[in-house]
């Protein structure tokens, strides 16, 4: 994958470092701060580079950490977004799958799969939304939700990771 557009994570400081990447994996910071902790070398200059360190810091946290993660996420077309108080990278990501413009009945079956969905795995359903439609993504909601909690916890995880790869190379 191609370098960043700007200045490369190696010329950056801690602080700016972090004021560029915290917002990668969402309200939760702390997986760049350990990125920059633990040392960055010329392969954290690629996307690819940067997002397979981060990646395997998640992947390595364990079950509690990953769980606080996927928590952080917003439900989609959900109460955050018609408050208006995502962060601006959900907001971009929702409104460009149409979220935002959903009918009346298209935002009664995200609430209810919102709610059914939560109750049965404890955090909110996470999907990479970036060229998918309202349709799309309820399909895939209603298939998610009868998923096996063990299975359906790995395939949020592995979302995240392709949100983070796509505020990556947006960046």
């Amino acid at each position: 994958m191609p370098p960043f557009k700007t200045q490369t994570p190696t010329d950056l400081s801690r602080g700016h470092f972090i004021d560029i990447f915290g917002g990668v994996y969402e309200h939760s910071q702390w997986i760049v701060e350990q990125a920059w902790d633990t040392g960055l070398d010329p392969r954290h200059n690629s996307i690819e580079g940067l997002h397979s360190t981060l990646k395997a810091i998640v992947d390595e946290a364990g079950y509690a950490p990953q769980l606080a993660l996927l928590r952080a996420h917003p439900d989609l077309a959900g109460k955050l977004a018609v408050s208006g108080e995502l962060t601006n990278e959900s907001t971009g990501e929702q409104a460009s799958a149409g979220l935002d413009q959903c009918s009346e009945q298209e935002f009664k079956a995200f609430q209810s799969n919102n709610t059914k969905y939560k109750e049965k795995f404890g955090f909110p359903y996470i999907l990479a939304v970036k060229g998918r439609n309202r349709v799309e993504i309820l399909k895939n909601f209603s298939h998610r939700v009868d998923l096996d909690v063990a299975d359906e916890f790995e395939v949020a995880v592995s979302q995240v990771h392709q949100i983070a790869l796509l505020r990556l190379s947006d960046l």
